[in-house]
């Protein structure tokens, strides 16, 4: 195989509570990559769309996962190219970043005979995560390779989980702003009260077994931050309104997508998700 197109999903991140170890990924929308090996060391970046990245490789979240493939393969008679299609818009907090670089690691497995587990591949995404945040992390990463839910229990060593689910419906509203992920990163506090702390770790645990036993009561009572939303959430106008009407509406609850600024809400009917998106337009 010489060329190949991977269709790269979005995917929310956090899961409320579950700040930097709980994913999922979207349906929609997909970024579209089309990669094809080289036979030099280099990796060629073009766009289609309009979001203006950056083609040199090592400022690209793309590029520098190629690099990271061909020194890890050791191998100075191989490079990439990729035409980058953007279609999930870069800071709106659903995982923009970790589908160029997941892409990028899944296309060049491809391209090299399936030679890197996924573990490997997760390894590999993070080096263009860590590029756009300034931290290797996981929780967009390892859904978007992985599919479904993933609970990302340690990064050293790498320790991902695939969590089973209900049938759940997403929706997520993009306010027409941008958040970078790394300063919502910087606006984070460094040391949190133990009490939530506490209640923190109990939303997890309660979050992660509605997961797997169907409870969507359970799910919907664990849907709850005291820890990253009441910082972040100052800096998505509307925030605390929208969350509230859709809870009316009948959502299990929701709240930041990944570092923001879009807005991700639960709920166990498809009719419920329809309601939803007209009060959160």
């Amino acid at each position: 195989m010489e060329q190949v197109r991977i269709k790269s999903p979005g995917t929310v991140a956090n899961l409320v509570c579950g700040f930097d170890i709980l994913g999922l990924a979207l349906n929609d929308p997909f970024d579209i990559m089309e990669v094809k090996l080289l036979n030099e060391p280099k990796v060629v970046i073009s766009n289609r769309d309009d979001f203006n990245l950056p083609t040199d490789p090592e400022k690209n979240v793309a590029g520098v996962v190629f690099l990271a493939a061909m020194e890890k393969l050791n191998n100075s008679e191989i490079g990439f190219e990729v035409i980058m299609e953007k279609h999930i818009k870069p800071g709106s907090g659903i995982g923009s970043s970790a589908a160029s670089a997941a892409g990028a690691a899944v296309a060049a497995n491809h391209l090299l005979g399936n030679i890197f587990s996924k573990d490997e591949l997760v390894q590999l995404a993070m080096n263009g995560e860590k590029l756009a945040s300034g931290v290797k992390h996981a929780d967009n990463i390892a859904p978007c390779i992985l599919g479904g839910l993933s609970l990302i229990r340690s990064i050293h060593p790498l320790d991902i989980i695939s969590i089973p689910a209900p049938d759940l419906h997403v929706t997520v509203v993009h306010p027409q702003i941008e958040v970078r992920t790394s300063d919502a990163r910087q606006i984070l506090k460094q040391q949190v009260l133990l009490k939530d702390a506490i209640r923190q770790w109990g939303n997890i645990a309660g979050l992660v077994t509605g997961f797997m036993k169907n409870d969507y009561d359970l799910i919907g009572r664990s849907l709850e931050d005291v820890i990253i939303e009441p910082v972040r959430s100052i800096l998505i106008p509307g925030f605390d309104e929208v969350k509230r009407n859709c809870k009316e509406a009948g959502a299990l609850g929701g709240g930041i997508s990944g570092s923001g600024p879009s807005i991700v809400m639960l709920r166990k009917e498809e009719k419920t998700a329809r309601v939803e998106k007209k009060v959160m337009n």
